[in-house]
């Protein structure tokens, strides 16, 4: 697998399940040009860790926007089966959930495990211009932190040299 960071991201092309659970809908690579762009990859939809990592990044999707950036959450369940969890436990969202039924666009991203059909917790911020800035790819058990998330995205957005622990409002080397 060749590196995503620093080279223009994958382009996909996927039908969505709004976050409302009212409707369907569509997100291409570019529909996010000229923003940030968190694309999270979750492995499936009505399991035990990832309704509390989509909902914590629900949650904090106001902090994204303001930050200049959306947010998109990929498995490989179909947008009816991502429509249905919406309806029922998970809830509604404050972003879309793609479909990536045929598995091609968590392969371009390299976190599709062929051998059972799934995404691993993939997670890239992608820059206004589509390039991958950052990635970060977990074992399926293992939740991420969406306060990290925030901290890149911004450490990111400064453009210039953030020591260990950065945080907003803190000096830059």
């Amino acid at each position: 697998m060749e590196r995503l960071v620093g080279r223009p991201a994958p382009d996909f092309n996927l039908t969505t399940a709004l976050g409302s659970g009212e409707d369907f809908g569509k997100a291409t690579l570019s529909d996010y040009r000229g923003k940030w762009l968190v694309l999270f990859f979750y492995p499936l939809d009505f399991t035990f860790v990832c309704p509390t990592e989509i909902t914590a990044f629900s949650d904090r999707y106001s902090d994204f926007q303001k930050a200049g950036a959306e947010v998109l959450g990929v498995s490989i369940d179909s947008e009816h089966s991502h429509k249905a969890w919406i309806n029922g436990d998970l809830g509604k969202l404050s972003f879309p959930l793609g479909s990536d039924i045929t598995k091609n666009v968590a392969r371009q991203y390299g976190v599709l495990i062929e051998e059972e059909g799934i995404a691993l917790r993939g997670l890239f911020i992608i820059d206004p211009e589509g390039q991958v800035r950052y990635s970060v790819v977990h074992d399926l058990n293992v939740g991420r932190n969406v306060d990290e998330t925030l901290r890149v995205l911004k450490a990111l957005q400064t453009g210039g040299l953030c020591p260990i622990n950065w945080n907003e409002g803190e000096d830059l080397l």
